[in-house]
């Protein structure tokens, strides 16, 4: 579903027919320019004012120039925001590397780390250039996440010291050590400064009431800042120090041996480019997800390249390491960014702050910023992230790499979880267990783990306690068996066939094992293609009995050859309950297989199929319930994030609308009463011919026939319906919910997604992701 979560999403409220023609119609792209140059003043603003305060204390928090911080965020917005490949990713102080850079700053001073920035963004430059950005993302999540939970661990510990009136040490434990005796002694105004920042933070997003959505438009780092700020007023508390602005000084290389910096530029690199690449995939996805969102993913290895300029450029400047920041990236994606201009906006707009609101800034006390920071680390421990590597099995991983970083630093971390990573994959592909039990009228070989060369000794000590002459089940457990353990097996069982016994090899179904044939079979967990082997002969007309089984015929198939794959997970959505994040609706033709063309499998769609695909609009007819309520329910209940209206070619509900001009003699049939509801897409597609309107089009070919045409208008029409539902047009309006057009041609086997600011149905590229990325 990735081509249709990229098809720019529908407006608010679509015009009502009779609106077309009576409004003049700007140009669009003239009009799309200046709306998108709202859109990205605005969010630009919004993450200006986030930026700066995050900035200042990322700053103090490492023990660097303050400015530095707003060095750091305007270089980020204004290089990376012109060179990145993600336009909507906001780069600026790296959260992620608060802990390096305090190391770096305490051991070798400023100017020294300034220097490792310059060489770790020449060093993503290269990296950029050999175009290695995804070879990148295959470090486990478990890693990443575990790296950056331990940042987030170590950035808390040590800015609750500041909240408490104290001063962090370098070390995580010496912080954790020294807790106690600061919290006995704490600095009172400090600590107040510090609760109201945090109080403010949490509680922003849960103001009620009207004056509550007009105050969430300010982000919560600046209420929360402010706050405090004026909390502080008339006392006596460490604040900003700005210096005065000066021409940066030239970095220079540390006093140090060369493994050592090349350790520090290593460990920049790495952390730097990891939270860009990371954040640059989630800000993708989020953006993916917004109405009114750019098309296009990311292009990693631009992305990694433009920070690499960024890095270097800040580090000359005297400014932090930087890099993408999901916080600062969502926040402009959910501002309305609608290009890069958003981001380098804000670059030009902290600039401005730092030379003209320098005295502005001094107001703020340290404790309320190292409060913010504090705050920022604790998010950075994801109870989401702990519970998804733990239903993967890599916590031990996640674990192993929180406490190394921790305790020895984020490169022994790094290495420390990639080592258990590996060290867990090497156990679970020799961790072979088998046993052999004696049952009533058989003997049971059960192996459980994957049968490797490594487990073949075990596997024939086994088999050698198996009698001669019994009859025994060998049931495979496992996902993988190599040619060694596949030949032990055959020449065991071949001999224990000639001796009289008797032997059955398969899997928990008892379905039998064999060599691949090269010979189409019906193979489970395989793309559908051909798949006759539960259906009569051809020219033969089935009759009722043989029709059904044929059905039979394919569950046992799914029983025999499917089930024991699915059944895992299957049973954990029957424990979890079902949490789709589409609307499928279509039409109940046998040809449209949704979950095929969709790519989709359990849990995934929520599915609503009709004659026609048809969505009555509200107060319709009583006898449509059943469609509203299914698409209340996965809006308001499932809470889906997109719906798909999805017609085909040869639909037989549009020939049907197409042949109904003639008036019905009688009482109409339920299937003419259930087509009314597709008679405004018939007098629409006759308004479009009648005045010339070209309102559909296909992009690589003409459109076929009226049917074609038809199919192809009721897709917009229903779209219109579905906007009319008010759970469904509030949820857009939130900008929670896109709604999505697409047409199959069943003949062709290609889908189409609808584009409603031009009317066209683009054809969807069998490109692999990764080369239309």
């Amino acid at each position: 579903m990735s081509q249709i979560e990229k098809s720019p999403p529908p407006k608010p409220r679509a015009p009502h027919p009779a609106e077309i023609h009576t409004k003049a119609v700007p140009e669009p792209r003239a009009e799309k320019a200046r709306r998108g140059l709202r859109r990205d003043l605005s969010a630009s603003v919004v993450v200006f004012l986030l930026a700066v305060p995050l900035s200042l204390g990322i700053a103090l928090a490492t023990g660097a120039p303050p400015q530095a911080g707003l060095i750091a965020a305007a270089v980020g917005g204004i290089v990376a925001g012109l060179l990145g490949g993600a336009p909507l990713q906001v780069t600026g102080a790296a959260t992620g590397l608060l802990v390096v850079t305090a190391d770096l700053v305490q051991r070798y001073g400023w100017r020294a780390t300034c220097a490792v920035t310059v060489l770790a963004g020449l060093a993503q430059l290269a990296l950029g250039a050999l175009r290695v950005a995804r070879a990148a993302l295959a470090i486990s999540p478990a890693i990443v996440h575990g790296m950056l939970a331990g940042i987030g661990v170590t950035i808390a510990v040590g800015q609750l010291h500041v909240v408490l009136g104290g001063s962090p040490d370098s070390s995580a434990l010496d912080n954790a050590a020294a807790l106690p005796r600061q919290l006995e002694h704490p600095h009172a105004v400090a600590l107040l400064i510090g609760a109201v920042t945090v109080a403010v933070l949490a509680g922003w997003k849960r103001l009620p009431g009207r004056g509550g959505r007009w105050a969430r438009r300010v982000p919560a780092p600046l209420a929360a800042v402010l706050a405090a700020t004026a909390l502080s007023a008339g006392t006596t508390v460490p604040r900003v120090d700005l210096p005065s602005w000066r021409a940066p000084e030239l970095p220079v290389l540390p006093h140090a041996s060369w493994p050592a910096l090349a350790a520090a530029v290593l460990t920049v690199t790495l952390v730097a480019s990891m939270e860009s690449l990371l954040s640059a995939l989630a800000v993708d996805r989020l953006a993916a997800e917004r109405p009114g969102a750019p098309t296009g993913r990311a292009q990693l290895d631009r992305e990694l390249a433009g920070q690499g300029v960024a890095n270097a450029v800040s580090g000359l400047l005297g400014g932090m390491p930087v890099s993408g920041g999901a916080m600062r990236g969502s926040a402009n994606v959910k501002a309305g960014a609608a290009t890069r201009r958003a981001t380098v906006l804000h670059g030009v707009w902290v600039l401005l702050c730092a030379g003209l609101l320098a005295g502005t800034l001094e107001l703020i006390p340290l404790a309320s910023l190292a409060a913010l920071v504090m705050v920022v680390g604790v998010r950075m421990v994801s109870f989401a992230h702990i519970r998804h590597v733990h239903r993967h099995r890599e916590f031990p991983v996640y674990a192993a790499t929180l406490g190394a970083v921790v305790v020895l630093g984020v490169l022994h971390g790094v290495a420390t979880g990639i080592a258990v990573s590996v060290f867990l994959a090497l156990r679970r592909l020799t961790h072979t267990r088998i046993a052999v039990t004696e049952e009533e009228d058989c003997h049971r070989v059960r192996v459980s783990g994957q049968l490797t060369f490594l487990a073949v000794p075990r596997l024939t000590r086994a088999l050698a306690l198996v009698p001669a002459h019994a009859n025994v089940v060998v049931e495979l457990c496992g996902s993988f068996m190599d040619h060694a353990a596949y030949e032990a097996l055959r020449t065991w069982s071949a001999a224990h066939r000639a001796h009289g016994g008797w032997v059955t090899l398969g899997g928990r179904s008892g379905r039998p094992i064999a060599e691949p044939a090269s010979a189409h079979s019906c193979r489970p967990w395989t793309p559908w293609r051909n798949h006759h082997c539960t259906r009569p002969a051809p020219g033969d007309r089935p009759a009722p009995a043989s029709s059904g089984s044929q059905l039979l015929g394919g569950v046992s198939a799914f029983q025999r050859h499917t089930a024991p794959l699915v059944r895992e997970e299957l049973a954990r959505l029957a424990r979890e309950g079902q949490r789709p994040t589409q609307l499928f609706l279509t039409c109940a033709d046998s040809r449209l297989v949704t979950s095929m063309i969709t790519s989709s499998g359990p849990g995934d769609l929520f599915t609503v199929r009709n004659v026609g695909n048809l969505m009555p609009p509200p107060g319709s007819d009583t006898s449509c319930d059943s469609v509203a309520a299914a698409i209340e329910y996965a809006v308001e209940v499932l809470r889906v994030g997109s719906i798909t209206v999805c017609g085909h070619s040869g639909c037989g509900a549009m020939g049907a609308l197409l042949a109904s001009a003639a008036p019905e003699e009688g009482e109409p049939t339920p299937l003419a009463r259930w087509l009314r509801h597709g008679r405004p897409s018939l007098a629409r597609m006759r308004r479009i011919g009648r005045l010339g309107r070209g309102e559909i089009a296909l992009d690589n070919r003409p459109v076929a026939d009226d049917q074609e045409r038809l199919a192809l208008v009721n897709v917009l029409q229903q779209l219109d319906h579905l906007r009319a539902h008010p759970c469904v047009a509030r949820r857009v309006a939130e900008g929670s919910l896109a709604l999505h057009g697409m047409y199959f041609h069943v003949g062709d086997a290609q889908a189409y997604v609808l584009d409603e600011a031009t009317g066209r149905f683009s054809a969807v590229s069998g490109a692999p992701a990764a080369a239309r990325a």
